[in-house]
């Protein structure tokens, strides 16, 4: 974990009537999984896209494996990967139809693309599920079809917005799991926002507290140490009511 894979250098935004980010600075290094937290409006989403080459920083700049997202947008969306909080697919097709289709959208020949499309289902717990029209599938097995579609381009980092959002407890511990596997098995780097402690510290090596557009901390989880530094206590100094949002 020595390489700087994503980069925010004296990130300012501004929308009209909203300053969105207020000189916002972290970094991110490759095979480290990286949560953004805060209330709604804090700014997570607003540096989610400009990592993503969608929204342009007013002024300061945002790197991704090198690349100033700005400047090269193509290039920095063929080193990432994006899952939405509301994942879409062609409800009509079947969940492997979906992942050859977006192998095929990215240059994949179809006998490789159905190729890797299995494994992928497998890869995320669909092994059985492949055949099964995307519209049948419930809230978790979409969301794990979702990052199978992430996955099948082979990104560098993939970018996850509020991944568990709607999924059942079970089906969040095995989603949680699979960023687990793929940071320290496979060395992605994953960076996602999120309301909830928990999923948090299960499977994260940082975590940057967003509000009112202002990175307020960036914690590495390893160094929290004693009770009184534990994530909630910090979380709950800078968040009213902070132990709602778990």
């Amino acid at each position: 974990m020595g390489e700087v894979i994503l980069t925010m250098k004296d990130i300012d935004k501004s929308f009209p009537g909203v300053h969105a980010l207020d000189h916002v600075n972290f970094e991110v290094k490759r095979g480290e999984v990286h949560a953004l937290m805060g209330e709604n409006g804090a700014g997570k989403s607003t540096t989610i896209l400009m990592m993503l080459g969608l929204t342009e920083p007013t002024s300061g700049s945002v790197k991704v494996c090198g690349i100033d997202s700005t400047t090269h947008p193509i290039e920095v969306k063929r080193k990432v990967g994006y899952l939405p909080e509301d994942v879409g697919f062609y409800d009509d097709m079947t969940g492997i139809e979906n992942l050859v289709y977006t192998a095929q959208l990215n240059g994949i020949p179809k006998s490789e693309a159905i190729q890797k499309a299995e494994q992928l289902l497998d890869r995320v717990g669909l092994t059985n599920e492949g055949k099964k029209k995307a519209g049948k599938y419930s809230r978790g097995m979409r969301q794990r079809l979702g990052l199978a579609d992430v996955l099948i381009k082979e990104p560098e980092v993939i970018i996850l917005d509020e991944p568990t959002s709607g999924i059942d407890p079970s089906g969040v511990r095995e989603f949680m799991d699979l960023i687990h596997q793929l940071s320290h098995e496979d060395g992605l780097t994953v960076l996602f926002s999120s309301h909830h402690l928990d999923q948090v510290q299960q499977v994260c090596n940082r975590v940057g507290l967003f509000s009112g557009g202002k990175l307020l901390a960036d914690i590495r989880l390893a160094e929290l140490q004693k009770e009184e530094h534990a994530l909630e206590h910090i979380y709950n100094r800078y968040f009213e009511g902070g132990k709602d949002h778990e």
